[in-house]
């Protein structure tokens, strides 16, 4: 594909995490041929019914450049999202970046709620249980896979 702009001036490294059931943030650095002026602009789409959106609350470097963005509220679907970041410099047209992501993908899950352990000496067993994670998209909690590690002292 033919993309308009200086070879070299899109984004690079483009990574997003979702965390704290709601909260995704979205970071990359500039191109490294970008020229200095270089300001990036990041839009997402959740699904193809929603609107596209540009971020509200911009990560910037020590040059006021965006490097990154907040998103609250977040809610996962069913769809690949679609992220695109764009840029704009008085010098020379630069290229966008764009990627469809799968959030449930990019999610930091919580640790499991109210975990207890119940131990008896007689025979010497222990019963360990919790609750599944807080998460803002899984309806079956079978979906969950757990790994318990136990240490002897």
């Amino acid at each position: 594909p033919v993309f308009a702009g200086m070879k070299g001036s899109a984004i690079e490294n483009f990574s997003c995490v979702i965390y704290n059931i709601f909260l995704m943030n979205c970071t990359w650095q500039a191109g490294r041929d970008a020229p200095a002026d270089t300001q990036y602009f990041l839009y997402w789409q959740k699904s193809r019914d929603e609107e596209e959106m540009e971020c509200e609350l911009y990560i910037k470097d020590e040059n006021c450049r965006n490097m990154g963005c907040i998103f609250q509220n977040v809610s996962i679907g069913i769809e690949k999202a679609y992220f695109l970041v764009n840029g704009s410099s008085k010098d020379s047209l630069i290229q966008f970046y764009d990627e469809y992501i799968d959030l449930y993908k990019i999610e930091i899950l919580t640790a499991p709620l109210n975990v207890t352990a119940h131990c008896t000496r007689d025979p010497t067993r222990c019963i360990i249980s919790w609750h599944p994670p807080l998460t803002s998209h899984v309806e079956n909690t079978k979906c969950f896979q757990y790994e318990i590690s136990i240490q002897n002292k």
